[in-house]
């Protein structure tokens, strides 16, 4: 189900130093928000996401504690069954209570989380195509709403 890796994390101290040090690297913003900075690392396959605020420089922040790991859609509607057959659960993700996939369509990423042993955040990912009629919302949609919204257009 694994086919690479989606995403990685750190912490920052300030966006605005470290944004020009990551772009004079090549690396163009994929997504941002007031202290989150995300960018590509490969365009629509991997990126980095950039963390500010004291809070993230803590040993156990969330953030210094999470990997995606890049799957397909299909495979990502499948991810809770697989889990499940691995002995693992999936979890909910921040203020979510059901632990299905869902899709953020401003983003354009679908994703389920889970645990390992020691705690770590993990999540199987991946891109989804979004019209641009979508790409407004923010909120976060079971795979059924995704559809039931892209069957719509």
């Amino acid at each position: 189900m694994i086919t690479g890796l989606y995403e990685a994390h750190l912490p920052v101290s300030s966006l605005s130093v470290a944004e020009p040090f990551y772009k004079k690297l090549g690396l163009k913003e994929a997504w941002r928000d007031e202290d989150t900075l995300f960018v590509w690392i490969e365009e629509g396959r991997s990126w980095l996401g950039l963390w500010e605020g004291p809070e993230v420089h803590t040993p156990y922040h969330p953030a210094l504690r999470h990997i995606a790991f890049r799957v397909s859609y299909t495979d990502l509607k499948q991810s809770v069954q697989w889990l499940e057959s691995l002995g693992i659960q999936a979890v909910p993700f921040g203020s979510r209570t059901s632990s299905a996939p869902f899709v953020r369509p401003h983003q354009g990423n679908a994703s389920v989380y889970f645990n390992d042993p020691d705690g770590n955040s993990l999540e199987l990912m991946c891109r989804v195509e979004v019209p641009d009629a979508l790409k407004h919302i923010t909120e976060k949609l079971s795979f059924e709403e995704w559809e039931v919204r892209i069957r719509g257009l």
